[in-house]
């Protein structure tokens, strides 16, 4: 579900801090419903998944033809990455975060920048856009906690604009429900797996 803006601005993120030059795209409320202590393996299930592949034939189609424009014109090239095209934002990090331990993504194309007890962010960048994915740990009103998602941006220029409005309808329609959607099916699934052996531990 997309959340107001405010639900991400008016948190005090350590994000902010880091890249207040980029813009703030969208905020979703995760369907990872769970304890205080269940964030890390939020940040482990979103670093070990693979959208691109489980998610609805509609939201394969799109990320095929995503890639193949890309290889076409050269979007993804090497040279148009972090480190590359764009200097790393975990030059920007203060001391304390640059010292927290950091997962590594199975396939998604992100480099992480940091982690902390309820906040993880991770970069990735382009010919069109440098981006941030982050999510935080948040309290859901009814005594429970449920993850959160921003992404925030920083366009290339008038074509990094331009490319993020016209994806922008099909992220909101077909990519982001369907990526929610497997999303909550591993997570319960996972709650029931765990409840066993819980179960077989009292």
């Amino acid at each position: 579900m997309r959340l107001p803006k405010t639900a991400h601005t008016s948190r005090p993120w350590r994000i902010h801090e880091i890249c207040p030059d980029f813009h703030l795209e969208d905020v979703w409320a995760l369907p990872t419903p769970g304890e205080p202590d269940d964030f890390p393996r939020l940040v482990q299930t979103i670093a070990s998944s693979d959208p691109e592949h489980d998610s609805s034939r509609a939201a394969r189609v799109l990320w095929a033809v995503r890639w193949k424009v890309g290889e076409l014109f050269g979007w993804d090239d090497p040279d148009a990455g972090v480190g590359s095209r764009v200097s790393t934002l975990r030059a920007r990090l203060p001391a304390d975060l640059r010292e927290t331990p950091i997962p590594s993504f199975d396939r998604l194309p992100f480099s992480p920048l940091y982690l902390t007890g309820d906040e993880f962010a991770a970069e990735i960048a382009n010919r069109t856009v440098h981006g941030v994915m982050h999510l935080g740990w948040v309290a859901d009103g009814s005594g429970g906690y449920r993850g959160q998602m921003a992404v925030l941006v920083k366009p290339n220029g008038v074509f990094g604009s331009v490319y993020m409005a016209a994806i922008r309808p099909f992220r909101h329609l077909v990519v982001y429900p369907a990526a929610m959607g497997k999303l909550g099916r591993q997570w319960r699934g996972e709650a029931v797996r765990a409840a066993p052996a819980a179960a077989g531990d009292g």
